[in-house]
């Protein structure tokens, strides 16, 4: 890996065997990462907000990359991408979209919201980990990170 810290991933994804899937392909990799996953959208956007169970940054700290599944419960990816990129000191936050869907509806939905990336999940176990192997690279060794920080908490109404 590049100098400094480890790369850290922040994966929303509410299915078990994907979560499983992705770690297991990210230690296939062997690319040096720490992770944390969300299963839902709602606790996707409590964890970039660093609210409520997620509020020390220490232990939970901004992600160089979010895995974004679109179909999740309590709020989609496309609620969550839409969050994100209203908030100004998160809006440069690198998001793959990695799902199940291929429908185009889907795709331009999602870029047009501002995802940086998106990948359907291969079926296959060695495909899946050659696509997220070549996507971690990508996005953790090659592609330069843009500085985000926390949003301001809002304050109460």
């Amino acid at each position: 890996m590049s100098m400094g810290a480890q790369p850290f991933v922040l994966i929303a994804e509410d299915v078990e065997n994907d979560v499983q899937l992705l770690q297991r392909s990210f230690r296939q990799a062997g690319i040096s990462t720490l992770m944390h996953v969300v299963r839902d959208g709602e606790e996707c956007i409590a964890y970039l907000s660093g609210t409520g169970k997620y509020e020390n940054r220490e232990e939970f700290p901004l992600p160089d990359l979010l895995l974004l599944d679109l179909k999740m419960p309590r709020a989609s990816g496309f609620d969550v991408l839409k969050w994100i990129r209203a908030q100004p000191s998160l809006s440069s936050l690198r998001v793959v979209v990695l799902t199940s869907s291929e429908r185009i509806r889907d795709i331009n939905h999602a870029y047009e919201l501002g995802a940086n990336s998106f990948l359907t999940k291969p079926l296959d176990f060695i495909d899946f980990t050659n696509t997220i192997q070549a996507m971690l690279k990508y996005w953790l060794e090659r592609s330069k990170k843009p500085e985000i920080e926390r949003p301001d908490k809002q304050p109460a109404s």
